[in-house]
């Protein structure tokens, strides 16, 4: 279901406006752009100008040389004329160059550049007449004409009153020397060119700003939509677990290869095993170097007595760290003592081999806390469930 406009009132994620960017939806000021192309325009007419009319009005010169070489070859005046029609061809060039130049650098000024073919993709649901009339009376439009209106006020009172100071003096133009009332008259449209310009300066000092505030409002998300995005982001979370429970057991299969490296390792004899290292010198408590379950927990325990390594049956603790303790991890302070205690035996089981004491009774069976123990979890919940019935 499409959350209204009133709902969106959650600022736009990063994701949101990434994805917006790729389709070219982007914060852009037309104003910014009038003004780059009005005032680049301006100024690389300004620049060329010199050289152009300079360049025009020697080769305009020799159209009007006749001599007798001119008068037995007319084939000349076709050259002449080529000769100035390409260094008019080469000025529009460089001026269209430069102005192309300004326009581009002024749109990516604010949004930034964007690479889409989205937005001249043709899009059909466009020709409905209904839906574009629609458009036309929407917060945006509304917005573009108020500034459209504001903006031709402004231009139209500051031409009226450029025009009505200036028209007494080109009326008195006509009784001045040429040279003179040609600069005066370029004078004039230059100071007349640069207010326009400041009118447009001050319009796209306001229209930035604007366009990207409505771009912004316009990418505002609904708390329906940002809890939607959470899930996309993050995936489907059983997926994710199935995946998590994979990478397990991919690193449990792995870690088959540390267990000749383990200095005993712990079993319930049906489902689970553990392998962990321990060095009083080198290491600040025992850690697990390897667990499985099932098939993989027999395998441990095979490839443990092939390297004759101790094998000990302690349910509740193998159960409690194969559920609490990640491999290549130290295990859990709340088990030191349990761990202790197994440790013990195996360093006296292991004197009692090389002779040097007597062999140790049967094996401890070390407290774990019920809290730890998965399987006592299971034998409280059913108990009470039970007792409920």
């Amino acid at each position: 279901m499409e959350s209204s406009s009133q709902d969106r009132n959650l600022p736009a994620s990063e994701q949101k406006l990434k994805k917006a960017r790729d389709d070219g939806q982007v914060a852009r000021s037309r104003d910014l752009s009038h003004l780059a192309v009005l005032g680049g325009g301006a100024l690389g007419l300004m620049w060329l100008a010199p050289m152009m009319f300079e360049k025009l009005q020697n080769h305009l010169s020799l159209q009007f040389i006749f001599d007798a070489q001119t008068i037995r070859n007319p084939l000349l005046m076709l050259d002449r004329l080529e000769i100035m029609v390409t260094v008019g061809l080469v000025a529009c060039m460089v001026f269209a160059a430069i102005v192309s130049a300004i326009a581009v650098l002024s749109t990516v000024a604010v949004g930034g550049w964007v690479t889409s073919l989205k937005p001249i993709t043709p899009d059909f649901g466009r020709l409905n007449p209904l839906t574009g009339f629609g458009r036309l009376f929407t917060k945006d439009k509304a917005t573009e004409v108020l500034k459209m209106v504001v903006i031709a006020s402004v231009l139209f009172a500051v031409g009226y009153l450029y025009l009505s100071a200036g028209l007494e003096t080109l009326g008195a133009l006509i009784l001045q020397p040429s040279n003179w009332s040609i600069q005066h008259l370029a004078q004039w449209l230059k100071t007349g060119l640069g207010l326009m310009l400041i009118v447009v300066l001050l319009v796209a000092m306001i229209d930035v700003p604007l366009q990207t505030f409505l771009h912004l409002s316009h990418m505002k998300m609904s708390h329906q939509e940002v809890k939607q995005e959470g899930k996309e982001s993050d995936g489907n979370p059983e997926m994710k677990g199935r995946m998590r429970q994979r990478r397990r057991e991919i690193a449990q299969g792995n870690s088959i290869s540390a267990v000749p490296k383990a200095s005993f390792v712990l079993m319930n004899p049906t489902h689970y095993a553990v392998a962990l290292l321990y060095d009083d010198k080198t290491m600040n408590a025992p850690r697990v170097i390897s667990k499985g379950a099932d098939l993989l927990a027999f395998k441990i325990r095979d490839v443990a007595k092939q390297h004759a390594i101790p094998v000990l049956q302690s349910p509740m603790l193998a159960r409690a760290l194969y559920t609490h303790a990640e491999i290549d991890s130290d295990i859990p302070a709340s088990l030191y003592s349990a761990v202790a205690q197994v440790l013990a035996y195996i360093y006296r089981l292991q004197a009692a081999m090389r002779g040097e004491g007597p062999m140790p009774n049967e094996p401890p069976l070390p407290f774990v806390p019920p809290e730890l123990d998965p399987l006592s979890n299971v034998v409280e919940t059913t108990t009470a469930t039970d007792t409920a019935t």
